[in-house]
């Protein structure tokens, strides 16, 4: 069966900020064309992503590996001696599959688990229901063994929201949890050359006497600014098949998942940089057979304009390229294109303009998913 994919690019100025660092805190970055650019990874963006779409569902999930502190701790919450609750947070873990999931000494599994956060009331209700075993294995400990009904555990740590059937879930050691996710979002690249900026600052201590001179502390801090190329698509048919073929969801998700790509920004370092931008141009496809991103139209670095921006000259290159890849292509595969962004001017190798966001996509997600009962479809 042939898939179809909404794919998004969006040019983005963002100001002095560090939205994303390394383990040195310095923006990250990343070589491309014989330039340094700046990066923002993926995964940094997604997770903001992942939350917007959440919030707008209230169908909240957690990537933890805190699941038994989390039922120790509610366990606790309804009278159960802390030993007991402690005993049962770790059988949870040790119940999920043959062998169990491995439970370090801070209570925490030794892998990331992504479920539903409703999931953790029904866990403590499978506690509360097997409290006599509990408390009768509570005095053997590790010899105990798994005393929890192994299939109502799993059946909870199986479960999925929107957000998962969106983005995916992998556990190798849970036969049936993993998700393949409908999303890809790639890396956030500068569109020019750009390196990491050194900024020497320092806090006055308040309450200093008036003879006293200096500060009370003093650092340095990595920031940069550029312009950014941002891509995702969202495999329409795997969304469909995560959401057991509810078109009316997968319309909702998708909306809040294009929404997010454009309207979100990493939180890092905000208190101290506000770099609260939003795209410049925003360019949406609807395609069966493959995603295609333009990424490639900035493997020559963009160079400044006489003005000495890069935002306006990121948005020509984006169309020309686009132009080019259009006349490779034809209009096969492509069953919409269409853009809207800040200059007056429409670009017309990006299909049809949009006067908002809004309306572009709105007429994107209605090409890829008709209303149910739409006559279109």
């Amino acid at each position: 069966m042939t898939s179809l994919y909404l794919d998004l690019s969006a040019i983005q100025s963002v100001p002095a900020s560090n939205l994303n660092r390394d383990d040195l805190g310095s923006p990250k970055s990343v070589r491309y064309g014989n330039a340094n650019r700046i990066r923002v990874s993926s995964q940094s963006w997604k997770r903001v992503m992942r939350h917007g779409v959440e919030q707008d569902l209230g169908e909240k999930a957690a990537r933890t590996r805190q699941v038994p502190v989390k039922v120790k701790k509610a366990l606790a919450h309804v009278g159960w001696p802390e030993d007991l609750a402690e005993f049962a947070g770790a059988q949870v873990a040790l119940s999920a599959t043959k062998k169990g999931l491995a439970v370090e000494s801070a209570g925490h599994t030794s892998v990331l688990l992504f479920l539903p956060e409703a999931g953790i009331d029904d866990l403590t209700a499978i506690c509360q229901d097997h409290r006599t075993v509990l408390e009768e294995g509570l005095g053997k400990g590790k010899k105990a063994g798994p005393l929890l009904p192994a299939d109502k555990v799993v059946e909870v740590l199986k479960k999925r929201t929107a957000s998962i059937s969106l983005l995916g879930r992998m556990l190798a050691e849970l036969p049936g949890a993993n998700v393949d996710g409908a999303a890809q979002v790639a890396h956030a690249f500068t569109t020019h050359a750009s390196e990491p900026q050194r900024d020497y600052f320092t806090a006055v201590d308040d309450w200093l006497g008036d003879a006293d001179t200096g500060s009370g502390h003093m650092d340095t801090a990595e920031f940069a600014a550029g312009v950014f190329y941002r891509f995702a698509s969202v495999n329409i048919t795997d969304l469909l098949r995560n959401l057991e073929g509810d078109t009316k969801a997968a319309r909702t998700v998708l909306s809040s998942f294009a929404d997010h790509f454009l309207m979100s920004l990493p939180q890092a370092k905000k208190n101290s940089t506000a770099p609260h931008t939003i795209p410049d141009l925003a360019y949406l496809a609807v395609r069966t057979h493959r995603p295609l991103s333009l990424a490639a139209a900035f493997e020559t670095p963009v160079t400044a304009d006489r003005a000495g921006g890069f935002s306006r000259p990121s948005r020509a290159a984006l169309s020309g390229y686009a132009g080019h890849v259009h006349r490779l292509t034809g209009d096969r595969h492509r069953l919409f294109h269409g853009h809207a962004g800040i200059d007056p001017d429409p670009y017309e190798n990006l299909g049809d303009v949009h006067q908002s966001y809004g309306a572009l996509l709105s007429a994107a997600v209605d090409t890829a998913l008709p209303e149910p009962g739409d006559g279109s479809k």
